[in-house]
C-alpha cells in the first residue's frame, strides 16, 4: 500500500472517529420494563442518566419484582445503545470507502 493511500485512510479514520465521538456524546436512549413501571435513560457511554419508578411498584413491596424490572430496563437500554452505535458506525463507514468493513477491537 502506498504511503499516500495509507495517510488518506488514516485521515478518513480520524474523521470517522471524531464524528462518532460527537454522536456518542449526544446519544440518549430510553427503555422501560413492566409496562412502564420502571424506566431508565442511558447515554452513549452506557451510563444511566435517569431512573424512574412508578409509586405503585413500592406499594406491592415486592423487592424481587423491582430488582427484575430495573435489571430488564437497564439491559434493554444497553442493547439500544449498542444498536444505535452500530447503526451510526455503519452509516459513517459507508461514506468512507477505505474504512468500510474495518474491525476495530473493543469498539463493539
Amino acid at each position: 500500500m502506498e504511503v499516500k493511500a495509507l495517510q488518506q485512510m488514516l485521515s478518513q479514520f480520524r474523521q470517522v472517529q471524531e464524528t462518532l465521538e460527537k454522536r456518542i456524546d449526544g446519544l440518549s436512549v430510553e427503555a422501560s420494563a413492566g409496562g412502564g413501571m420502571v424506566s431508565v435513560k442511558m447515554n452513549g457511554q452506557k451510563q444511566l442518566t435517569e431512573v424512574r419508578i412508578e409509586p405503585d411498584v413500592f406499594k406491592s413491596k415486592d423487592q424481587e419484582m423491582l430488582q427484575e424490572l430495573v435489571l430488564a430496563a437497564v439491559n434493554e437500554a444497553t442493547r439500544r445503545v449498542d444498536d444505535e452505535l452500530a447503526k451510526q458506525m455503519k452509516d459513517l463507514t459507508g461514506s468512507a470507502p477505505g474504512i468500510m468493513g474495518l474491525k476495530i477491537p473493543g469498539l463493539f
